[in-house]
């Protein structure tokens, strides 16, 4: 009996709880496993180390801080984990900085919903 591929390892850093609820749900429904969950920059960056997951679906802005601050610390720390940018704040300005610093997509909430799973997944490939 072949042996089926490990899930894709996603954690969520996201301030609104009520978006990583659904997030958690299209994940979950694309196969993919939710490892982890924080609303706050140093809880985020502290879960994303401690579960390493394969992929981390990332705001602009949490509470208390920003995702910048999250995606610098973990890429220091753990340059193999991708990310995929995911937020309403998805002017030029803050696609091309969070590009630059490091994150593999930049997806706008309010009109790529509908691409998060295949962003993720694709991230998810260029981490091995």
């Amino acid at each position: 009996m072949p042996r089926r591929p490990a899930p894709v390892k996603v954690f969520l850093a996201d301030d609104s709880t009520l978006v990583r609820g659904r997030v958690a749900a299209l994940l979950d429904a694309g196969g993919m496993a939710v490892v982890g969950q924080a609303g706050t920059p140093q809880s985020s960056v502290a879960g994303i180390l401690d579960a390493r997951p394969d992929v981390v679906v990332l705001d602009v802005r949490l509470e208390g801080g920003m995702g910048l601050e999250v995606l610098r610390k973990v890429r220091d720390a753990e340059p193999d984990i991708a990310f995929v940018v995911f937020s309403i704040h998805a002017g030029p300005a803050y696609r091309k900085r969070y590009l630059q610093e490091g994150a593999d997509r930049f997806l706008d909430k309010s009109t790529e919903f509908d691409q998060l799973v295949l962003a993720v997944a694709d991230a998810s490939r260029h981490t091995h």
